[in-house]
């Protein structure tokens, strides 16, 4: 009876500490400091290529140096460098069979600065009326091979829009695809092309703990610390701060980063990233995948705009992609005797599992979900220059980064491995 008693003592007495420590690292306080440097003025939006996100940048580095997290291998400080290649064509002269085509046909994705292609070094393929244009355009504009692509003439409204994108990529493919809209053969054809390209640097933030046994498997905290700069003034206001999209994210990274390493108890290695380039198109996040084997990153908790409640109030969050792996149950078990509750996604016709910094390793198998409060049907600040931290709730904020690092334990410990994502059945 001593010994149970004593056990008993002995476990209340963990649970207490745990408690404490947990409440001293994760407060409204802590979140409100954090918070309100990356929504500030002085950071201006936090736009992409700016000086004002180098600022960003330079704090949450600073962050992480305080916190004493590890470098990532291949970065520079905490700084992990890319830059995103934008190539805008400049002339494109395209003759097939004895034709040269209007240019209001063409529509081009080459980043090399000088290319002639003709049938010996050129693949055609079509788009014929029938297929699915979208999902055919995805498929040929990534191809690694260089592609004359004809495009049935039903499909001629595309021509313009594509004209008007101006490709970006972060690495530097060496072949070209040219779209030429309502021409349906070509046996003989020669393309002259001309580009500009530009080099734009950019970076990820991104710091680590080292696992104790399992080194080689990672758990990912993410979120997106770029915003939308300065826009269009609304009753004299042109900042676009980005308080809840996605600074509360942002905030959420450093302050799990400082819980995780006070406790220093993880048997996985985690990995805390602060992204860039999400607003232009995920750049961030897609550069970083491509550092990882995706069958060791064994969880993602990407986490976009908490500041607000979420539509069943204070004390809960949701999942994206809840159903794709049982991730979220595991999480949910964690939290049995709290009064938080995750949920299911219950936006599924807006396809966010899609559209967040989760989505390059979800494609790739990882059980990689976004947590957010986010009422996307009826979000009265998104991407509005009124998303500014006076409209964030800090109490909730400090509660949902609790929950998420209370969830996580099992995985981070090894315990638990969600599974993955079946790669076959995504849409």
């Amino acid at each position: 009876m001593r010994k149970l008693i004593a056990a008993g003592l002995l476990t209340s007495m963990t649970l207490f500490s745990f408690a404490q420590k947990i409440n001293k690292i994760i407060n409204a306080k802590e979140v409100e400091r954090i918070e309100t440097v990356l929504s500030s003025d002085d950071m201006k939006g936090r736009k992409t290529f700016s000086p004002d996100i180098e600022r960003a940048s330079a704090f949450i580095e600073k962050e992480f140096k305080k916190t004493g997290l590890k470098e990532f291998p291949g970065a520079t400080g905490y700084r992990q460098e890319f830059n995103m290649i934008e190539s805008s064509n400049t002339a494109a002269i395209v003759m097939i069979d004895g034709q040269k085509l209007d240019d209001s046909l063409i529509a081009v994705s080459s980043f090399q600065p000088k290319v002639s292609l003709t049938e010996k070094n050129t693949e055609t393929v079509n788009i014929k009326a029938s297929d699915d244009f979208r999902k055919k355009y995805s498929e040929y504009s990534s191809s690694k091979k260089n592609l004359l692509v004809l495009v049935d003439a039903s499909f001629r409204s595309y021509a313009s829009r594509l004209k008007r994108r101006s490709p970006a990529k972060f690495e530097q493919p060496d072949n070209s695809v040219v779209f030429v809209f309502g021409i349906n053969s070509a046996s003989v054809f020669s393309i002259e092309l001309t580009n500009n390209i530009i080099k734009r640097p950019l970076n990820n933030v991104v710091g680590m703990i080292p696992g104790k046994s399992l080194k080689n498997e990672y758990v990912i905290f993410s979120g997106h610390y770029d915003h939308l700069g300065i826009g269009k003034a609304v009753n004299n206001d042109s900042i676009y701060n980005g308080a809840n999209d996605d600074a509360a994210g942002t905030t959420a990274v450093i302050t799990l980063a400082k819980y995780f390493k006070a406790l220093n108890n993880n048997e996985r290695t985690l990995v805390f990233v602060a992204f860039t380039a999400e607003e232009v198109g995920g750049f961030g996040s897609q550069n970083f995948s491509k550092q990882f084997d995706p069958e060791q990153v064994k969880a993602m908790f990407n986490i976009e705009m908490i500041g607000t409640e979420s539509k069943w109030g204070k004390g809960s969050a949701y999942i994206t992609g809840f159903e794709k792996t049982d991730m979220g149950k595991i999480l949910q078990q964690n939290l049995v005797g709290s009064s938080f509750q995750f949920y299911a996604d219950p936006y599924t016709t807006q396809n966010l599992f899609y559209r967040s910094d989760n989505a390059t390793l979800a494609r790739l198998g990882v059980p990689a979900h976004s947590i957010s409060t986010s009422k996307m049907d009826n979000e009265l600040n998104y991407h509005k220059v009124s998303d500014e931290i006076r409209t964030l709730d800090m109490n909730n904020m400090a509660e949902i980064i609790k929950a998420i690092a209370i969830s996580s334990k099992t995985i981070i410990s090894g315990k638990d491995t969600p599974t993955r994502v079946d790669t076959k059945a995504l849409n």
